[in-house]
């Protein structure tokens, strides 16, 4: 009996939805998009491989053209699909509302090519009740969404494939640029960029403890704001770019206390009565904000649960797909009128009628450029269930994360939180002793301060607090008491204190403030904002010191290079627009062709021209653009960030970017100095750069000649650390260095420092590798010498041209003392790979969520990596691996989780069941170890080998041929699509 299909997109998703259904349908995921644009040239079909518009994967020369293809590690999947096609007798699309879900249902009708009806269905939330109303409601494919998102995709090809090769040749290999990317990392870099010239200034506060005499409240705390009519100065009225006051601060005649004068306030006042002059009593009403959308879940996630945006959207995205809550990306703060009666029931329920509001409260804030969904963030279900009745069902994060999220949506249609805001200013005067002892007149009334909130009725505070981690209800850590007092009492000073401040420079961002940035302006999806931010990193532009964004001196070179050559591509207000572009082409009223032409090629007539500001676009294309940019960029100039001119006056000093690294340089001499690309630039003044330089010139010297040959040896500092060379290099009329004729080279040891290396010390380093003799059954040469992984002792292999080697335990200094007997030894035992030597991990992070074991900072064969005791992921070269976090941990494992998923491997399933495959191709290709009658085993294989290739061809052949008839019966003008 035939059933229908429904097809989603992850396997987390179709096991939920599987649930709800009867035996009347079959629910397979897709595991994501099942056609994408080549990623890589081995991807591009033979067909368009000379295509001048191949390896963009575009026909920019008609219309704008996608070339779609399989990916390789979809190709099972998609077989699998069609498979269970033939037996169905419907085909339901049930992938996500927004575009990206509508073009993945696209994209499957396409590769699928169903002969049964096909019918589209949509819901927000993934409960029984949702599902079958969703199956009785199907609608079509919207293909304005899906022109959408292909406009979308086109667009960030033709900007990434076009700008990112300009960066290669002017800054350093396998960088890149994008649409969102390129405007985040400006954000973080002209943030630094105010860190850098900022000054900071020094200002003083004056805070007294007046006595009330009240039991409950015995000690109110009160801080000075005014002198004679003159308001004292705070942060605010200091100019960051000179350190001063600010000229309305000046013309307002603000007070600038230095050390002196809060000293001769504090010491004058000591035991002074204080009157009350005034007690301000003001109500107020606090009103809660709106349920979540996917920015503001991804704010309030770091702001409360510490996660990061990518961790707070793959948590929430697990709650989705096993129905807890409704969709997660979604612009929308609305609430269904099924929502509102499950909120409004729970709330009477939980709390009483008196929290409830008359009527439901409604919020219509829309965020620009967000996605297509109907509904808040909210719990599934005409009954929302309780954070508490979930705890045995989910893990810490989830429960977090739904608590979160339970508590904001009961929170929105609640009551007002009431209270009452009270204000006491107090006065005392200041003897005219005290302008002596200040240095400025200081003499006179002074006033004193002392605020406090009381909350008189909860409201939605019973259940959500705005500020702290939890609700706090009547006791909010933001109430601060004040004694009963009224105008005209006096106080007793018990106790002041003069405090010095200084101004700080602005906070670098966060995730959570670089989303509401985004957000605020228009840049960008909410949806991509935690893949933008993890981008950013990986690609070795950002990194974080705790939780701020710090740019790396990379992200200054691209950034200088995109805003003096191609301006408008990081322009904020010109990325916003393009959003809205893509919106109204959603909509359907604007064609998505025409608009791409005028985004590459830019507009030719003037004619067919609307203004700038309608368009969206540059008149001149990004095609030219970016040629006529790649001509006129000084490579060096925008690899330069200038740091100062020394104090000695040798020059100034600026921080490069090279082929190899990041460097200080002093003007164009030869003094510099390798730095790592995650110093903050902010903290890279003259005095540090001089330190930095100092260091080199101790690690760049010539130590003496050597006695063996009366070369010189020098002790160099380069990219990897320090280094002993021997001799120059040999240089050819060109000034390059002639073939095979560097100059010997050898790391130091690592007990070894460059400041009290001797020449003694490198000529031991260079005395290795050291002949210990030979092998008494071989009579082999035994040598032992120092590698990459550590100090070894080896020979040559039974193969030719292969070494048989193995580490030794000790440290460097084994290197002086293993005798030939004992390399013998060593050589003689089984060889055992790095990855399987018992080593300690290089850091231990909190406990895994998922397995309930610490996660662990590991190096293998294959250099550093973290794993959960499950799942292995690899840390990307552009972090150093001592400063991962438990996030950036979390992020890393669940990026590899996600790729063998779309592998078709389950990442949690038994390792016996995962390595099944691996088992039987590594039988296939096993070694034989018998090293007897070599030669005629070597001619069998080789005739057995010759027998395979002949056979081979013959099948090649036939296939070719019947791929030639296929070909002559295809259509003549055919889209490509593979």
């Amino acid at each position: 009996m035939a059933k229908a299909l429904i097809i989603v997109e992850s396997p987390a998703k179709a096991r939920t939805i599987s649930k709800f259904l009867g035996g009347d349908y079959v629910v397979e995921s897709s595991i994501g998009h099942v056609r994408d644009l080549p990623s890589r040239a081995a991807e591009i079909p033979a067909a368009y491989k000379k295509k001048p518009w191949a390896r963009m994967g575009v026909n920019v020369e008609k219309k704008f053209q996608p070339l779609y293809i399989i990916p390789d590690k979809k190709k099972a999947q998609v077989k699998k699909l069609k498979e269970l096609l033939k037996s169905a007798d419907a085909l339901y699309l049930a992938t996500d509302e927004d575009r990206e879900g509508e073009a993945i249902a696209w994209h499957l009708v396409e590769v699928l090519k169903p002969k049964v009806p096909v019918r589209r269905m949509v819901f927000h939330e993934i409960t029984e009740r949702a599902i079958q109303h969703a199956i009785e409601n199907p609608r079509e494919i919207d293909m304005r969404l899906v022109e959408a998102q292909e406009a979308r995709r086109i667009l960030d090809r033709l900007y990434g494939y076009e700008v990112s090769p300009l960066l290669w040749i002017k800054i350093k290999p396998k960088l890149s640029a994008g649409r969102v990317q390129s405007v985040a990392t400006r954000l973080v870099v002209e943030r630094e960029r105010e860190r850098m010239v900022f000054k900071s200034a020094e200002y003083w506060s004056v805070k007294a403890q007046l006595e009330s005499g009240h039991e409950d409240t015995p000690v109110v705390d009160a801080g000075l704001v005014e002198v004679n009519g003159r308001r004292i100065a705070l942060t605010r009225d200091l100019d960051g770019l000179t350190g001063k006051l600010t000229e309305n601060a000046l013309k307002d005649n603000v007070l600038l206390l230095d050390g002196s004068a809060a000293g001769a306030i504090q010491s004058s006042l000591e035991g002074e009565r204080f009157d009350i002059t005034d007690v301000i009593q003001k109500p107020f009403t606090q009103k809660p904000l709106a349920p979540f959308i996917t920015s503001t879940l991804q704010q309030e996630g770091g702001r409360k649960l510490r996660y990061t945006a990518k961790r707070t959207m793959r948590v929430a995205q697990r709650l989705y797909e096993n129905g807890h809550i409704t969709y997660m990306r979604t612009d929308s703060s609305n609430l269904s009128n099924e929502a509102l009666q499950a909120a409004r029931g729970q709330i009477t329920e939980l709390f009483g009628a008196e929290y409830l509001p008359e009527a439901p409260r409604e919020y219509k804030k829309k965020v620009k450029g967000a996605q297509e969904a109907h509904e808040a963030i909210r719990p599934t279900g005409e009954v929302f269930r309780s954070s508490e009745s979930l705890k045995g069902e989910l893990d810490e994060e989830e429960w977090k994360l739904y608590d979160m999220i339970w508590r904001r949506t009961l929170a929105s249609q609640m009551n007002d939180a009431k209270g009452q805001r009270t204000q006491v200013r107090f006065a005392a005067e200041i003897p005219a002793a005290a302008d002596a002892a200040a240095g400025q007149p200081v003499a006179g009334r002074a006033v004193f301060t002392a605020s406090g909130k009381v909350i008189t009725f909860p409201g939605f505070l019973k259940v959500y607090s705005q500020w702290g981690d939890k609700a706090e209800g009547e006791e909010s850590e933001k109430n601060k008491l004040l004694p009963p007092v009224k105008e005209g009492d006096r106080l007793k000073a018990s106790d002041l204190v003069a405090s010095e401040h200084n101004t700080k420079p602005p906070a670098r961002y966060t995730e959570v403030s670089l989303v509401k940035i985004l957000e605020e302006r228009g840049i960008g999806r909410p949806s991509t904002y935690a893949s933008i931010i993890q981008t950013v990193q990986d690609r070795g532009y950002v990194w974080k010191k705790g939780g701020a964004l710090v740019p790396t001196l990379t992200a200054f070179a691209v950034i200088q290079l995109l805003e003096k050559h191609l301006g408008r591509l990081v322009d904020y207000e010109f990325t916003a627009r393009m959003e809205d572009d893509l919106d109204v082409i959603s909509n359907g009223d604007k064609e998505a062709t025409p608009w791409l032409s005028e985004f590459y090629f830019g507009t030719l007539e003037e004619a067919e021209r609307e203004t700038e500001a309608e368009l969206g676009v540059a008149e001149v294309g990004l095609k030219a653009k970016v040629a006529e940019g790649g001509a006129a960029v000084d490579a060096r100039s925008i690899s330069t960030v200038p740091i100062g001119p020394l104090p000695d006056g040798d020059g100034d000093v600026a921080a490069r970017v090279g082929r190899y690294g990041p460097y200080l340089q002093v003007g164009d001499t030869e003094r510099r100095a390798y730095i790592q690309d995650t110093l903050a630039l902010d903290e890279l003044d003259v005095t540090e750069a001089v330190r930095l330089l100092e260091e080199a010139q101790l690690a760049n010297r010539t130590l003496g000649d050597y006695s063996l040959t009366g070369q010189p040896v020098y002790l160099r500092s380069g990219r990897f650390g320090p280094y002993i060379q021997l001799g120059d290099p040999e240089l050819d009329s060109k000034g390059k260095i002639k073939k095979g004729k560097k100059p010997r080279m050898a790391s130091l040891w690592p007990t070894m420092e460059p400041k009290t290396v001797t020449l003694e010390e490198a000529e031991l380093i260079l005395s290795f590798p050291k002949v210990l003799g030979e092998h008494p059954v071989t009579g082999q040469e035994v040598t032992v010498q120092d590698g990459r992984y550590g100090p070894y002792v080896s020979m040559p292999g039974e193969e030719e041209g292969k070494l048989e080697s193995r580490g030794l335990e000790g440290a460097h200094e084994q290197l002086q003392t293993v005798t030939l007997d004992e390399a013998v030894v060593i050589l003689s035992q089984p060889r055992v790979r790095r990855a399987q030597q018992a080593k300690g991990p290089l850091n231990v992070l909190a406990e895994s969520p998922a397995t309930k074991k610490p996660i662990e900072v590991r190096t293998g064969r294959f250099g550093p990596y973290v794993t959960d005791g499950q799942i292995n992921a690899t840390i990307p070269t552009s972090r150093d691996p001592m400063t991962v976090t438990f996030d950036d941990a979390l992020e890393l494992i669940a990026a590899r989780e996600d790729r063998m998923r779309a592998e078709g491997v389950d990442p949690r399933a038994p390792a016996d069941k995962k390595a099944t495959k691996k088992k039987t191709t590594k039988k296939k290709t096993t070694k034989k170890k018998t090293t007897k009658k070599k030669t005629t085993k070597k001619k069998a294989t080789k005739k057995k080998a010759t027998k395979k290739k002949a056979t081979k061809k013959k099948v090649t052949k036939k296939k070719v041929v019947k791929k030639k008839v296929v070909k002559k019966k295809a259509p003549a003008e055919k889209a490509p699509s593979i």
